[in-house]
């Protein structure tokens, strides 16, 4: 039954394949805009892992790495990222790795840009080869063979190359940013002679800070950090609204939260809000580490919710020469 299913969403209908999102966007920015390649200017290393739709028993796993570093004398950032993305029911796997490329121009006193590019090659892959056909089975003798000549018979894997691009706006505290992926459309289709090109992923997003120390007298306030948060995807005739709010303490700790909204009313629910999310991080020596947990508010069912945690390393480099070229501010 399972496969049945499979065959007729992959042959019969349109796939519109959807990019893993992750809840924590505005820890580890790198997972929505390349252009945050070698923002820090030094070299860092992370992890993110997502877990979701546990309690359907379809539980969907998505891993996120990357490493990056900043090369002063071109004014650019270089770096690799990997993504893994499994679903547990089908045996679906996708695999990407990608190298990013972003350079720094300062506009004015205040305000920088950082245009990116980023090439890579995806590897999708749904375990067909444990699809029997009907012309596989030999009614006499029981036996299955190993060829099939059936003319929707599916590729068990398929690679193609992508090409996506980016570019950001900061000034000492704040940023917005544009990312347009798959912008050459590669062909994603796991039929033999089928074309099916992966839809165009756009992001729009934004984090603005509301300087607090300017209407505040107390000890904490020159210490304290709240920005605005907002994040609006699309892909296909799907979209995505994320806004809320970030609380930043002495650069060392941190929590906020994000409504993930659904604007245009598509998907699986008709929803508006689709779920209330939470975060918080923590730095300690180099290290930064972080959980998010989303909650559900639709009408498809108990989920289990999904999780998040990251990691990752900043190996500091003497920012002093480098004033000119300010990092970009993220927690």
């Amino acid at each position: 039954m399972k496969y049945s299913l499979i065959l007729a969403l992959f042959v019969f209908g349109k796939i519109y394949s959807q990019d893993p999102i992750f809840t924590q966007t505005f820890l580890v920015p790198e997972t929505i805009n390349t252009s945050f390649t070698g923002a820090l200017r030094s070299t860092k290393l992370g992890m993110i892992h997502r877990s979701q739709w546990t309690h359907f028993g379809v539980k969907i796993n998505t891993n996120f790495l990357y490493i990056d570093s900043w090369f002063e004398g071109m004014k650019s950032g270089l770096g690799i990222t990997l993504l893994n993305h499994t679903e547990s029911k089908s045996k679906y796997s996708f695999n990407q790795i990608n190298l990013n490329y972003a350079l720094a121009i300062q506009l004015n006193e205040d305000w920088f840009v950082r245009p990116s590019v980023s090439v890579g090659f995806g590897f999708k892959d749904f375990g067909f080869q444990n699809m029997i056909l009907e012309d596989q089975i030999n009614i006499n003798t029981g036996l299955i063979i190993p060829n099939t000549m059936d003319p929707i018979a599916l590729n068990e894997s398929r690679t193609f190359f992508d090409f996506s691009s980016s570019i950001l706006f900061n000034n000492e505290n704040s940023w917005v940013g544009l990312t347009v992926k798959h912008l050459n459309r590669p062909n994603i289709s796991m039929t033999q002679d089928g074309e099916t090109p992966l839809d165009i992923f756009i992001s729009a997003h934004a984090n603005i800070e509301f300087p607090l120390y300017r209407f505040s007298n107390n000890r904490y306030s020159d210490k304290s950090s709240v920005y605005f948060l907002t994040n609006f995807m699309m892909q296909s005739k799907y979209s995505r609204l994320d806004i809320g709010s970030q609380y930043v303490y002495d650069n060392t700790f941190t929590l906020g939260f994000l409504l993930a909204t659904n604007p245009l009313k598509t998907g699986l629910s008709n929803d508006f809000l689709s779920s209330f999310d939470v975060f918080a991080g923590i730095k300690w020596e180099g290290f930064k580490f972080g959980y998010s947990y989303d909650i559900n508010t639709s009408r498809i069912g108990a989920t289990g919710g999904v999780h998040e945690f990251s990691i990752s390393y900043d190996f500091s480099v003497n920012l002093g020469y480098l004033n000119r070229y300010k990092c970009v501010r993220y927690f």
